[in-house]
């Protein structure tokens, strides 16, 4: 790799790097050759010396140079029009009533099943499966608040069978559809409001684990948040045990290194679940970036809909999503506010 000098373009870094995430953002023209070449060109890497950049392949074309035939940075990229491919199949799983077969949307995209199956992964994160199955999950728990019936609901979702649709639907829900249909109706829940040097804390569980742990400034704001939730189930203030678990959870926010183990109920998509599961995976007082995690899921493509599991995470602190920053480092968003992210970041640092 050539020196970096005084004058150093960091364009300069990503041709030699051959970075495709710079491709559409620069092209460069090689003046002993007469071209011009996106960043992640395959070609012998030019010398410094001879190398220009360009804000666009038209810049470049009226100052005299032609598009390589290697790259053809006058045509659209084979990473934007793998990309397009994919988001066209999302859109027919999405219109889709049953879902199409592999086969069939691989065929829409002129490759192959396990290509297509591949490249899908890559891109959104999850597999055309999973994705397809997302869908249903979302028409279900759309379809259960408009539907006349759960049967309705259950055949307007996409779902073949009654079976298939018991089968995901309960996990998905975290209850029954009868149950989430009549907002929640015959569910226990316990609850506890408690204060920490964040402000207050509340934790809800039920029978299966801890569904909810919310931050912010007024008890009361989150109570009612936990009753928009489940409108008519049946939210009952904790005993001395559910008391001891609210405490454990204000002293880990406290002092993280003691470490947070707690039987958990989680709702989520398949790719969401992927993402929460990495999450709790990191250490107290390590950071990763929104990149680095959609890496380490396999989705190196994905960091946008890594931010967006994020944003979904209702159990704050058990699923530390408070450790995800932009890839400089500095910090982004968090559901219960930047300024409780840094404070839970320099605690466990």
């Amino acid at each position: 790799m050539e020196k970096e000098t005084a004058n150093h373009d960091p364009r300069w870094d990503s041709v030699l790097a051959r970075d495709a995430a710079a491709d559409g953002a620069f092209v460069y023209s090689v003046a002993t050759t007469g071209v011009y070449c996106r960043p992640s060109c395959p070609a012998r890497r030019p010398k410094r010396a001879n190398v220009r950049f360009h804000a666009s392949g038209a810049e470049a074309e009226a100052a005299g140079f032609r598009p390589c035939e290697r790259c053809r940075p006058n045509e659209i990229s084979l990473a934007a029009r793998q990309a397009a491919a994919v988001a066209r199949a999302c859109r027919l799983i999405e219109a889709a009533q049953t879902p199409p077969s592999l086969e069939a949307l691989a065929r829409g995209a002129g490759l192959a099943p396990s290509h297509f199956h591949r490249l899908f992964k890559a891109i959104a994160g999850v597999t055309p499966k999973a994705y397809a199955a997302a869908c249903r999950q979302k028409r279900l728990h759309d379809g259960l608040g408009t539907s006349r019936s759960v049967t309705q609901a259950i055949y307007d979702a996409g779902f073949n069978s009654s079976g298939r649709f018991y089968a995901e639907s309960t996990r998905a829900l975290g209850m029954t559809p009868s149950a989430f249909r009549r907002g929640g109706a015959d569910i226990e829940i316990k609850f506890a409001v408690g204060e920490c040097s964040l402000g207050s804390i509340l934790v809800a569980a039920s029978e299966k684990g801890v569904c909810a742990i919310s931050l912010g400034d007024a008890p009361e704001a989150l109570v009612r948040a936990l009753q928009d939730k489940f409108p008519r189930a049946r939210l009952i203030g904790g005993d001395a045990d559910f008391e001891r678990l609210v405490a454990k959870v204000v002293g880990f926010v406290e002092a993280p290194k003691i470490g947070l183990d707690l039987p958990l109920d989680i709702r989520g998509t398949a790719f969401q679940r992927r993402i929460w599961a990495a999450l709790r995976e990191i250490p107290a007082g390590a950071t990763i970036s929104y990149s680095e995690l959609a890496r380490r899921i396999g989705a190196p493509t994905a960091a946008r809909a890594v931010a967006g599991a994020c944003a979904a995470n209702v159990l704050a602190v058990a699923i530390p999503c408070h450790r995800v920053v932009r890839e400089d480092g500095s910090l982004s968003g968090y559901r219960w506010g930047v300024a409780r992210k840094r404070a839970l970041l320099e605690r466990e640092s």
